[in-house]
């Protein structure tokens, strides 16, 4: 099978057309487009119709599954998935109780579960229920962005490790079980290089996490407050960014390595349903 691969007019992203991952995908064509997410870190595969067993196949294809925490774990039904690998991310409510997480509001500039000692290496997002406007997912490209970074902050770069925090999710809600954290100087999670390079491809790229409670290790607060925030203002600027219009049976694959991404928030009173698993380790 030949991949028709169109990358977007955006510094990263790609779309892949004529593929049926219902279909286990032969040994070449699967290598090919694992070489092209490695080269476009995103991609856009449209028009599927996956079944929960489906999904779990092709993610693991990928690599090791990572499990959604004990406090991820939603009712089920009205399109909640039951299969343990995938977790449900959704505004949907069954009697009063979320069937996912992260709801209608908007999701801040993040990397997935970066607070982990060894974070996810891609996330794999599936459509099942869309609103008619919003929820808009961007990505930004960490690579061209740490290319393009001016050569004093590049050089202020050298050598920080930013402590990334756990307790809070990306739309900014206390995780189940976590303590409420003041401000960064309480932050629990684990510590990484803000400069780190892709072990598949050997690029350097920004490695930032999320914003909220992340301080600069070694630094005092107000120069790690000062510091992040003019990393954080460079690297989301429009010129590093792709936005995904999502439409049912769209399935996105982005590497965690080397991307951060953010959504839109959504009228609550619209639906949405995707469904997510996450590539631990290959």
């Amino acid at each position: 099978m030949i991949l028709n691969i169109t990358p977007f007019k955006a510094p990263l992203g790609a779309k892949v057309s004529g593929l049926d991952l219902s279909l286990t995908l032969d040994e070449q064509s699967f290598s090919d487009l694992y070489a092209a997410w490695l080269e476009h870190s995103v991609l856009v595969i449209p028009d599927q119709s996956l079944t929960e067993p489906a999904l779990v196949e092709f993610s693991q294809r990928l690599g090791q599954l990572e499990l959604p925490p004990a406090s991820e774990t939603r009712a089920r039904g009205d399109g909640g998935a039951s299969l343990p690998e995938i977790w449900t991310i959704s505004n949907v409510k069954v009697d009063g109780v979320a069937i996912g997480g992260l709801g209608n509001s908007e999701a801040d500039w993040h990397t997935d579960m970066s607070y982990l000692e060894t974070p996810p290496i891609a996330s794999v997002l599936y459509a099942r229920e869309i609103p008619e406007v919003g929820a808009n997912t961007s990505f930004a490209d960490m690579y061209t962005a740490l290319e393009s970074m001016p050569a004093d902050l590049r050089q202020r770069l050298s050598d920080i490790l930013v402590q990334h925090d756990s307790a809070y999710t990306s739309v900014g809600t206390l995780r189940d079980g976590a303590t409420k954290v003041g401000d960064a100087s309480e932050a629990v999670g684990a510590i990484h290089p803000a400069v780190r390079t892709h072990p598949e491809t050997n690029r350097q790229a920004l490695y930032m996490g999320r914003r909220l409670n992340a301080s600069i290790q070694n630094m005092s607060m107000e120069q790690s407050e000062g510091l992040l925030d003019e990393i954080w203002s460079f690297c989301t600027q429009p010129q590093f960014v792709y936005e995904h219009v999502w439409q049912v049976g769209d399935l996105v694959i982005w590497d965690n390595r080397c991307t951060i991404h953010r959504r839109d928030a959504f009228d609550s009173e619209q639906r949405r349903i995707m469904w997510r698993t996450q590539v631990k380790a290959r």
